[in-house]
């Protein structure tokens, strides 16, 4: 893949706030929750490069190989959270909007599960990683990771 345009050269100063914010929203929440929101989302918007980048990062901070296979069918993989669930089940309310889901049962589940102050902040990473799964599938943006090289992957 080719990226069509670097947004990092194209906005250098939006781009270095929108990196600053995004690593801020990220450390708000618990490590392995952010990767698996980010995961899911990128799963639901076929981001590869957000998938690739996450996934290898997930596992970086421990994460463990089947819990990222089993995020597309984590309602029925016994292995996550209530937390994460709740967490998971809001990502998939925000991320699909257009589908015309009612939120009534995620938010249910997320206002159990998470403080005030943490849904603000679980809402603002699900948007985060949407707009990263934008620039990225918008511009064709690949960043290569130890594991697509390992496996003779060219971009």
């Amino acid at each position: 893949m080719t990226a069509t345009l670097d947004p990092f050269a194209a906005s250098p100063a939006l781009m270095k706030k929108w990196m600053a914010v995004s690593t801020d929203i990220a450390a708000s929440l618990e490590p392995s929750l952010v990767e698996l929101v980010k995961i899911r989302a990128s799963q639901l918007n076929a981001c590869a490069n957000c998938l690739n980048m996450h996934a290898a990062e997930a596992r970086a901070k421990g994460e463990t190989e089947n819990r990222i296979y089993l995020l597309s069918a984590w309602r029925e993989a016994p292995c996550y959270t209530q937390r994460e669930r709740a967490a998971l089940a809001w990502t998939e309310a925000l991320t699909t909007l257009s589908a015309g889901h009612p939120q009534e049962a995620a938010r249910r589940d997320l206002q159990a599960a998470f403080t005030d102050e943490e849904q603000v902040n679980l809402t603002l990473m699900i948007n985060v990683i949407n707009g990263w799964n934008r620039l990225a599938v918008g511009f064709g943006l690949w960043i290569e990771t130890p594991a697509t090289r390992a496996q003779g992957v060219a971009a």
